[in-house]
């Protein structure tokens, strides 16, 4: 797909208390990018203290990263709304469904990144990997297929699919932005999430499975490798369970080690672990939140 703006188009989402992660993936981001094209890094924010972003603004290099901020209740168009489910997921995790909405009109495709990554190769790979006609590239879930049993799409039979669809992973994506808008893909995530409420798991990657079932492209998993398994020099990690920021991380060692690699390059060099008390303490926060939206 040829690209007009030459730029690199990134979005991510995210709420104040994971803030933070922006700055180490940012910062991880920028060091490794050794090609010439510049980054457009699009921040959807649910909530993001003056302060937090001050600093964030401060991470990156002007002249090789323009940070873009939009704030959740723009990017939320007003003829649709989110269908909130139960979990502990932050209502960020939903976002990501517009991301195609608020890259500029002549931006061919974008990559969307979870804040909970951190990019430990040229991003210019990733976006220059092609994806001939489908409208997303991904890489398969922990949960291999849609007949996982604590993930996957429980209600699979009744859509038509076979037990052993691939199930992606939606924390990492390339998006063809004209196809994404053309197909409506977003409404139609929405109006799955919406119809199959009992049904929905892991929040809007349920969403994305059902509509994009049998039509996504698979990436290398170097792109999103879950921070659970052995260092095979991933291009990008993961933290899927556990953040590194918190004192109860269990994931592997040296991913953490290199999450605070980058941190300490950024205005939050200081930072030391959280209790892990507090992280439960979010979980909770999630719920209830949900609980007052329904």
């Amino acid at each position: 797909m040829e690209q007009h703006n030459k730029n690199i188009s990134i979005v991510v989402a995210s709420d104040n208390h994971y803030a933070i992660l922006i700055a180490a993936l940012l910062k991880s981001i920028e060091v490794n990018h050794k090609t010439s094209e510049h980054i457009d890094f699009h921040i959807i924010d649910d909530g993001i203290s003056a302060e937090t972003k001050k600093k964030l603004n401060t991470v990156a290099d002007p002249e090789r990263v323009t940070l873009k901020w939009f704030a959740s209740k723009d990017v939320i168009p007003a003829d649709s709304s989110i269908p909130v489910d139960s979990s502990s997921f932050p209502l960020t995790a939903y976002l990501r469904v517009f991301s195609p909405y608020i890259v500029n009109q002549d931006t061919e495709k974008l990559i969307y990144l979870d804040v909970d990554t951190i990019v430990q190769d040229d991003i210019s790979k990733l976006w220059n990997t092609s994806i001939g006609d489908y409208t997303i590239g991904a890489i398969q879930d922990v949960g291999k297929t849609v007949d996982c049993e604590w993930g996957g799409v429980p209600n699979y039979k009744e859509l038509g699919l076979a037990a052993d669809t691939k199930y992606f992973n939606s924390g990492v994506l390339l998006i063809n932005v004209k196809k994404w808008r053309a197909e409506n893909i977003s409404s139609q995530v929405i109006s799955a999430l919406t119809e199959h409420k009992k049904h929905v798991r892991l929040a809007d990657q349920y969403g994305m499975n059902v509509i994009m079932a049998n039509k996504w492209f698979q990436l290398d998993p170097k792109w999103n490798w879950f921070a659970f398994k052995e260092d095979e020099k991933p291009y990008l990690v993961h933290f899927l369970d556990i953040k590194p920021i918190f004192k109860s991380y269990n994931s592997q060692e040296i991913y953490k080690q290199e999450f605070f690699r980058y941190l300490s390059m950024t205005p939050w060099k200081n930072f030391k672990q959280i209790s892990g008390s507090y992280r439960n303490f979010r979980k909770i926060y999630n719920k209830v939140k949900k609980v007052f939206l329904k």
